[in-house]
């Protein structure tokens, strides 16, 4: 049987392309601002992880720009060998300073980073215990080790804690948890889980993607926010999302840092973070720390629009975060809410299976801190005319 069988039959892209309903790889030809143009058009965006409005920030340009007249476009090579800037290294000593943590290391992606590191970490003799809900590269990083794999149910610690009786005593124990669970915007239960982790001996590694820059009186992320830094053995963060480039790290104590710094396949064998990424992300932190009214800002606009959105009448979940989901039920009626509301210029995410179990599709919006309050409030109006056509309210 020919490998590419699956490919040749496979139509449900071109399907939903010919019902005018297909929502993926819409092409934008300009920055990630509140409102991006598409094709020709002008669109509110609420779909975007850009929490602190600074990929476009014209200091944030500037460092790309002149990181690149000095270094170059690409760094040609593994950081392992030639391809390690002194660039990268001051962004993990700033890192490493902001967080807490006795050292930090850069990695091209943030999927790479959990891969990494999960993967050198984890071996035959441990047991990694997930949240149901936690990203894909968690789950692609443990299986790529060669320990075993249990998954809790979401935010259940009674569940947790009855998977980590069970577990030999001799074995290696590693709770790892989404800080912010990126489609719902709800919290993992950091001091719950450290009062777990202490009494069973295992270590906590929170994937705070969606946390750093967001939460916290700082923008340290869920750790802040929930006032348990100095508990949480390991912190992943991404730069993609509020430091305003691509990138990911990991933050811990300097042995274990040094650890998968030399074990990471992901860091060993991959072609290293560009010069004017590493540059975006410095100046970005920079910004953070200069202006931490940017997080409280993003948050509070978060609190408004799952406020008013309730009010329509629309299930947004138990978001405390500038994620707010509107679950809507079936795939299809998850496209037709996007096509409707792109008709009317406002771009949101749909989320399917199986990214949520069936029938709990839903919307996903996100929001910046540079959203001014007439776009807010054209977002909810598209959003309620959008909700009433498909019958999810009144």
């Amino acid at each position: 049987m020919d490998v590419f069988q699956k490919c040749f039959a496979w139509s449900d892209a071109e399907d939903a392309r010919k019902a005018g309903i297909y929502p993926y790889f819409r092409a934008l030809s300009s920055a990630q601002q509140p409102v991006v143009k598409i094709g020709y058009r002008d669109v509110v965006m609420l779909g975007s992880n850009n929490y602190l409005g600074l990929t476009n920030h014209p200091e944030v340009k500037q460092a790309t720009v002149e990181a690149a007249v000095q270094y170059g476009s690409g760094c040609a090579g593994s950081r392992f060998l030639n391809g390690n800037l002194d660039l990268h290294l001051r962004l993990e000593d700033r890192l490493a300073e902001f967080l807490g943590y006795g050292a930090a290391v850069v990695f091209a992606t943030g999927f790479q980073a959990n891969l990494g590191a999960l993967s050198s970490l984890i071996d035959r003799r441990d047991i990694a215990f997930l949240d149901q809900l936690d990203h894909a590269c968690i789950i692609d990083g443990v299986r790529l080790s060669f320990g075993k794999m249990r998954k809790f149910r979401h935010s259940d610690l009674a569940d947790l804690e009855s998977k980590l009786e069970q577990a030999a005593a001799d074995s290696g124990k590693l709770i790892v948890v989404d800080g912010v669970f990126s489609m719902e915007g709800d919290l993992a239960d950091l001091p719950g889980l450290v009062e777990l982790k202490e009494r069973f001996g295992a270590r906590l590694m929170v994937d705070d993607a969606h946390g750093i820059g967001v939460l916290g009186a700082h923008g340290r992320g869920t750790a802040e926010h929930f006032g348990v830094e100095g508990s949480v053995d390991l912190v992943m963060g991404t730069f993609s999302k509020a430091l305003a480039t691509v990138g990911g790290f990991i933050a811990s104590d300097a042995p274990v840092v040094e650890y998968i710094r030399h074990n990471a396949r992901s860091l060993i064998f991959s072609a290293a973070l560009p010069a004017p990424n590493a540059a975006a992300a410095l100046k970005a932190l920079e910004i953070l720390e200069r202006e931490p009214e940017r997080c409280h800002r993003v948050c509070e606009i978060g609190q408004y629009m799952k406020r008013e959105l309730a009010t329509l009448g629309f299930n947004t979940l138990d978001s405390v975060t500038p994620i707010v989901p509107i679950e809507v039920g079936d795939d299809l009626s998850a496209f037709r809410m996007t096509s409707l509301l792109f008709d009317q210029g406002v771009f949101v995410n749909p989320v399917i299976s199986p990214a949520v179990p069936p029938g709990r599709a839903m919307l996903r919006t996100s929001y910046m801190a540079t959203h001014d309050q007439d776009q807010l409030d054209y977002a909810l109006e598209a959003l309620a005319k959008a909700g009433r056509e498909v019958g999810l309210i009144g």
